[in-house]
Order: C-alpha cells, then structure tokens, then sequence
C-alpha cells in the first residue's frame, strides 16, 4: 500500500508540472508598440526671461518757456518723424523776432553810411585836406558799424530759432502717449515734460544670461567666425508671448553687455526684432529661445518611451526574439516633440513606444513596429 501511494503521488505532481508548463507556454505574449528613434541634425536651444523695450524713445520738452497755445495729435496714435505736435503761444516771440530784424536793419543802414565816410575821409587824405587822425576816427567807425551788424544778425539769428522752437515735432517716428500738459498752462523751457513717444519697429528684447551659459553662446558665435558682443553673434532667437494665438517672433542677437554683474553674475544681452504690424510692445515680457550649439546629429524619442527605476532614466529595448531589456539613458532637452538623448543609445535600437506597463526585463512581447515621423505635434504644454 504503501508503495502504490507513493506511485500515486508522484503521478499527481507531474500532472501538475505539465499543466503549469502548458499554461506557462499557451500565456500571451505582451503586445506593444515599438518603432526606431529619430535621428536628425538638431540644436540645442535656452530659454529665458525677458522684456520689450522701445530702440528708440524720447521724453518731448520745450526748448523755450511760454503758454501752451495748441496740441495737434490724438492720444496714443502714431507719428511720423517730422510731424506738428505742440505750438506755443507765438506773439511774445513774434515781437521779439521783429524787433531783431528792425535792429538789424538800423545796423545795416549804419554800416552803409560809415562805409561812405570812411571812402571819403580817406580820398580827402589822400589829397591833403584832413588829417590822418580823422582817418583813424572814420576807421574806427566803420569797424564799430561792422560789429555791431554781426550783433543784430546774431539776435536776429537767435529769434529765428526761438521762433521755430515755439512749434514741437516729432523728433522720430513711432507711437505717441498721452498729453501731459493741457493747454493754457505754463511751460518752462527744458523742464516741463510734454509727452513721449516710442519706436515700434524694430523693437529689442533684453534679458539675462548666467556666466555657464554665456560662455557656451560666446563659443557657439567663435565658431561661427563671429564676436558676441560685436553684434551678439547674430544668432538666431526665437519669443514667444502671452498670446498663444500668435506664432513665435525671429529675431537675432545684436548686442551684448562688455561685463557680468558682480551681484548677479549675469549678462544682459539683446534681441532685435522686426515689428511691422506693431504687435510687440515696449514693456511686454516674453520667453526667448536661444540656439546653445552648432548643428549635430542628435537621437530622439517619445517622452512615454522613458521610463523610471529609481533615480535613473530608461528605455526598453526589443530584440529580435521578442525579448526586452533595459537601457539607462541620459535626457536632454525636448526638440521637435521628442526628448533628445544625449548617452545611452545608437539610434538602431528598437524601443518600446507604447505599453511600458506592461513590462519588465526578460518578459517576451508582441510588438508592434511603426514609423516616428522627423517632428512629432506638440501640446500646449510644449509651447
């Protein structure tokens, strides 16, 4: 009895074996899909803080005092180079500019006549009639008839000028702001501020740089057989405003500061921009995108490709007989929709893109192989 219980076990546990080993070979095999990375010429880019400011702007102040008599613009509308803006009260330099030119002409009808004397106080001296010491008076005369011509003509001058001063243009053309003053009030010459004006096209961005990554800029342009500061290298850049509705603006660096801030260890470097339809502002704050490298050939993935194990990043890597294993990857920056990957793959390895849930190393899938286009679309969350 005892014999055929034993008989009777081991019968049963190899019943078992072969039903484990059966499930075991009939379980399915994990579907997922997988596809090549991207591999492209790419480039590494920054991105930074900053703010809208006018290339050109201007506070209006008078250059001579009086009432304010007219104001020949609307709040806030665009002005060209040139154009009338304000007009002072007139008539106290109108009077001064007449009696200037009646000065003038008395000092004009002067010299004629001490130039006649003088021509016949000198004939008479020839001849012997008057003496050279009346010669000398006549002379003297004349040259203070002279001088004192050039003086009417410089107060002439002068009223001129004033005259022309008592009507403000615009001295560059851009987007005017509000009157400051209104008229009738008092405006005193070189202190009462008027109003300003802004250009708008082109328009410059500035924002800081730190020391790590202004260097990495400075090489990039050294390469390019340009100077940073010369112009800032005229590399490319691209800012993206508040409005998602509008497509980044390109630009390129054209200027840098000579020195980092002691205090912040930073420099401040600028972007101009082309702004025809005025949708840039001075003061707008924006996101820059600054190219960090020269092209190179760069390996792309899906961000759902990468997975975690513990403090490392990896990927799934199928082999030909369906088997998974994992590779530890090093991340950079996303371009184009993808995750740049700086060590850890070729780019002829076959990854997993979609159900890495499902998986673990050593397990055999069922995969799925499709195509990754150069650029993938992006979210908002891209942007």
């Amino acid at each position: 009895m005892r014999r055929h219980q034993w008989i009777a076990a081991l019968l049963l546990f190899c019943a078992g074996l072969c039903a484990t080993s059966s499930l075991a070979q009939e379980q399915p095999k994990a579907p997922v899909t997988v596809a090549k990375p991207v591999v492209r010429d790419v480039i590494d880019s920054d991105e930074f803080i900053g703010r809208f400011e006018a290339v050109d702007e201007v506070t209006l102040r008078s250059r001579v005092g009086g009432y304010l008599d007219q104001v020949d613009f609307t709040d806030g509308a665009m002005v060209n180079k040139g154009d009338k803006l304000f007009v002072i009260d007139q008539r106290p330099f109108q009077t001064a500019l007449d009696i200037a030119t009646s000065s003038q002409e008395v000092a004009r009808s002067t010299l004629t006549f001490a130039e006649a004397e003088f021509s016949r106080t000198e004939s008479l001296v020839q001849k012997g009639t008057l003496s050279v010491s009346t010669l000398d008076d006549r002379r003297r005369e004349l040259q203070s008839a002279q001088a004192n011509l050039r003086g009417t003509e410089a107060s002439l001058a002068r009223a001129k000028l004033d005259m022309e001063y008592t009507i403000i243009k615009a001295p560059l053309s851009g987007r005017i702001d509000r009157r400051l003053i209104s008229v009738g009030n008092l405006v005193q010459a070189d202190q009462t501020a008027l109003t300003t004006i802004v250009s708008l096209d082109p328009i410059d961005f500035y924002f800081d740089v730190d020391e790590r990554r202004l260097l990495s800029y400075a090489r990039v342009a050294r390469e390019q057989g340009r100077n940073l500061q010369e112009g800032g290298g005229s590399l490319a850049v691209t800012v993206t405003i508040a409005d998602s509705a509008e497509k980044p603006f390109t630009g390129k660096l054209d200027f840098a500061e000579n020195r980092v801030d002691r205090e912040t260890g930073t420099m401040r470097v600028r972007a101009r921009f082309d702004n025809p339809k005025f949708i840039l502002q001075p003061g707008l704050f924006g996101r820059v995108e600054v190219a960090a490298s020269n092209t190179y050939q760069g390996i792309l993935v899906p961000d759902e490709a990468i997975g975690s194990d513990q403090d490392q990043r990896i990927v799934y890597v199928v082999a030909e007989d369906g088997s998974v294993s994992t590779k530890q990857v090093r991340l950079g920056p996303r371009l184009y929709g993808y995750r740049v990957i700086r060590e850890g793959l070729t780019g002829d390895e076959t990854i997993v893109v979609n159900g890495l849930m499902r998986l673990r190393p050593g397990v055999i899938v069922d995969p799925t192989l499709v195509v990754l286009p150069p650029e993938a679309a992006t979210t908002e969350s891209d942007q």
